[in-house]
Parts: structure tokens; C-alpha cells; sequence
């Protein structure tokens, strides 16, 4: 069982280094990175690489946003005409595996530019606002300091983050918070022998039973099978099929894997929340969605403002906020989602914690600076291949008449994370009306 009091312990210590870097809920000119290279296989996303510019939906006047791609041209017209500020763009020269933004940050020349633009600020004093808390984002900030800029990181430190992020922790942090009816059944185990015989127990007991990578983003690290099909499979089929998804998902023989009782559902919510530092205010229910996923597996595509029943969006709702809750006692800061199921017999479970911002509460954000009420949208990845190889400005041209226009207030489309387009044909698109893009 979980012991939340000795991880408390433990993990209140690890964050002791970190403080002098810690966010005090003070709002300051921000260098915004969207750096998703903490998230194992996200390489498998089309286009993932060009995401990085989703910084700009966050970023406003006094802000910098930092790429290591140019913007595509008109972009940052299109987003100045919304109303969305006029930040400072700094295109760092990439390292490496191009999410990896902040790795480049920390590089000769796109660093000095850093540390210039972050001593005119006043006192010196910046924020660090990334996608994700990841290891590099502290080092960034601690060299910075040592430097004698003053900046602090709006995320929570390395060893919360991961608390967050791990399926098997965030499972047992819920089963302690809230009970062993909000999560679905879960085993786990370390190696290809016990989770053979693990999947075999699960499929004696449930129609369809899961494997599960910890770390895994966008269902990308998990592998959905019947249990009848498990169940007349010998054990040697089965052990090969268990080794085939640990070969798949390049498993370093270390992290534990998941077994899961898999739960069929349409209805899979999510929660938006928003942890304030402890001390500075209770955290916040942003919203309720629901996500538009394909696939068995229920790979993310969108999501939309929640039309689930009320009774159902106000529960996910409090077991969300008590779970937040108690990642704040452990020093989490800053953007925070979870993902439900909803089984056959109504009732809600959690199945992850994306700690860190994503494909829905980025186009929330967005929403949220450009109405004093958020409308009813659906926000979701669009691939058109008809326009692989054309530009922002023409795909702006293409949908102008239905583009959204903040100053009439008409139109039904806003575009975003329009990066991938020229080389997948690939952007983000909020519908208001419910229509879809037509080419």
C-alpha cells in the first residue's frame, strides 16, 4: 500500500534543493518553453517536433518564447490580431533531438540571449513557465541564478513531477486519497514472467485486460487485449506476447510495468486544474472535458467542454480537487490534468495524471484569453493532406471567411500549433459551431 506520510517525507526533502527556485505565485515576465522531450515515444507523434511552438498560446506582452524552429510565417500576425500580445520569440539553434528546446537553451549563444533579455527585466526577477518541470528546466534555472538572474520555475520540482506523472504512483496516491474504487484493478511486476502470469490471472476476471508503460503519454505506451483470446493462448504465446510489448516500448528492464483491468467506455472525462504553490490558495477546477480519443487503445485527438451529466462532471470534479490537493502538500505547482473512464456501471475512474500542459488545456488557455466566457468548442488535431507542402498564409487563406474575427466577433475557427503543416499537412483547429474545416 501506499504510504503517503514516508513519501511525503521523502519527497519534501528531495524538494529542499530546489527551493531557492521554486515559484512563490508572483506573476513576472515569463520565458515559456514547450519542451515535451520528458514524454517516452512521442517521436511516434506526426509532426511533434514542430509542437514546440504551442508556447506561443501562453506568452504574452514582456514574455519570450523560445523555438529552435522558425514560426511559420504569418503565424505570429495571426495570433497579434487575436489579441494574444506581442512577446519576444527567440529561435535557439537545435541540439540534438529537436523537442529537446530547453537542452538548446542551455547552449553558447541562445543562453547569453537568455540571460540578456532576463537581466532587463525588473530586478532581474523572470519565471520560467515550461510544458513540462523536466530535469533540464531546474539546471536552466540554476544556471541562470548563477549568473545572477532571479528566476523561478512555474512547475513542480523533479521528484513531485514524476509522482505525478507515473501511472503506479498517481494509482496509488488515488487508491490512498479517495479509495480503491477510483482506480481501475492494477498489478504490477518486473519482468516478462510475472506479467504473463499476471495477464493470465486479470483475464479469468475481466473481459479485456491492458499492459501499460508508467511514463507513457497519449495511450502511446499501452497495449489493450481481449481476455478470452489471452485466456486460450499457451504460456509460451503468452510470454511472447507480453515480450513483444516490452520490445515494442523499449523497455530498459527497470521501470515496473502495469496490469490493468481495461474498462470499455466511451466516456473517458478529463479534469483541468491549476495548483497554486502551498500557501498561496486552494487549487482550481479550470474545467471538466471530455476527450475525443480513437482506437482500442484511445489515442488523443481533441476534447471538448464536458455535455457528460452534472451529477458525474461535479464528482470528478471533487475526487480531482482532493487529489490535487494533496499534490500540492508534496510541493506541486502549476498546470495539472486527469483522465477518467467511465465504466459500464456509471462510475468514474481515474487512469492518469498528465502533470504538465497538453492537447486540452492548451486550446482551454487560448479560449480563456480570448472570451470573458468560454464558449461550448471542440478542439482537435486536423491532418488535410492536401495541404502537405503550403503554408500558415495559406491555409489562413483558405479558411478566412470562417476564421474567427475578435473584433466582429464572427466566425467559428481558431487555429493553433500550426507548425507541423507544410511538412504533414498537419495544425489545431477550435470549432465553435461545430463544424469542421472543408478543403
Amino acid at each position: 500500500m501506499f504510504d503517503f506520510h514516508t513519501t511525503r517525507s521523502l519527497v519534501l526533502e528531495a524538494n529542499r534543493s530546489f527551493e531557492p527556485l521554486k515559484w512563490d505565485g508572483t506573476e513576472r515576465p515569463s520565458i515559456h518553453l514547450e519542451d515535451v522531450s520528458g514524454i517516452p515515444f512521442v517521436a511516434g507523434i506526426a509532426g511533434v517536433e514542430e509542437y514546440q511552438h504551442r508556447a506561443r498560446v501562453r506568452a504574452r506582452d514582456q514574455d519570450l518564447f523560445v523555438s529552435v524552429s522558425k514560426a511559420q510565417p504569418g503565424y505570429e500576425d495571426y495570433c497579434r490580431w487575436l489579441g494574444l500580445g506581442a512577446p519576444e520569440h527567440l529561435v535557439a539553434e537545435p541540439v540534438e533531438e529537436a523537442t529537446r528546446v530547453t537542452h538548446a537553451c542551455l547552449k553558447e549563444e541562445a543562453y547569453r540571449s537568455l540571460l540578456e533579455w532576463s537581466r532587463d527585466q525588473p530586478s532581474q526577477h523572470v519565471l520560467i513557465h515550461p510544458y513540462m518541470a523536466i530535469d533540464e528546466v531546474w539546471a536552466l534555472a540554476q544556471k541562470l541564478s548563477a549568473d545572477g538572474v532571479k528566476p523561478q520555475v512555474v512547475g513542480p520540482p523533479p521528484a513531485v513531477l514524476w509522482l505525478a506523472n507515473d501511472k503506479a504512483t498517481l494509482t496509488a496516491l488515488v487508491a490512498e486519497t479517495l479509495g480503491e474504487s477510483w482506480v481501475p484493478k492494477t498489478a504490477h511486476a518486473f519482468s516478462a514472467d510475472a506479467l504473463s502470469e499476471l495477464l493470465k490471472d486479470f483475464a479469468k476476471n475481466f473481459d479485456f485486460v491492458g499492459l501499460k508503460r508508467t511514463r507513457c503519454a497519449s495511450a502511446m505506451g499501452n497495449r489493450v487485449f481481449d481476455s478470452q483470446e489471452v485466456s486460450n493462448l499457451s504460456d509460451q504465446a503468452r510470454l511472447a506476447l507480453v515480450q513483444e510489448f516490452l520490445d515494442d516500448t523499449e523497455w530498459d528492464g527497470r521501470e515496473e510495468i502495469l496490469v490493468v483491468e481495461w474498462l470499455v467506455s466511451d466516456d473517458s472525462p478529463s479534469t483541468q486544474t491549476w495548483i497554486p504553490p502551498l500557501g498561496k490558495g486552494q487549487p482550481r477546477l479550470d474545467g471538466v472535458y471530455e476527450q475525443l480519443l480513437v482506437g482500442v487503445e484511445k489515442m488523443f485527438l481533441g476534447s471538448q467542454p464536458s455535455t457528460l451529466p452534472a451529477d458525474l462532471n461535479s464528482a470528478i470534479g471533487e475526487a480531482s480537487f482532493k487529489v490535487a490537493t494533496a499534490l500540492q502538500e508534496l510541493g506541486y505547482v502549476g498546470r495539472c490534468s486527469f483522465d477518467f473512464v467511465v465504466g459500464q456501471d456509471g462510475r468514474p475512474r481515474f487512469t492518469e495524471c498528465n502533470g504538465r500542459w497538453g492537447g486540452t488545456s492548451t486550446p482551454m488557455h487560448l479560449m480563456d484569453r480570448l472570451f470573458d466566457e468560454r464558449p461550448h468548442y471542440v478542439a482537435q488535431d486536423w491532418v488535410e493532406p492536401s495541404l502537405v507542402g503550403k503554408s500558415f498564409k495559406e491555409l489562413h487563406q483558405a479558411l478566412e471567411p470562417k476564421l474567427y474575427n475578435p473584433r466582429t466577433q464572427e466566425g467559428h475557427f481558431i487555429l493553433y500549433n500550426v507548425g507541423p503543416i507544410t511538412e504533414k499537412g498537419k495544425f489545431d483547429i477550435i470549432s465553435m459551431n461545430g463544424q469542421k474545416p472543408v478543403f
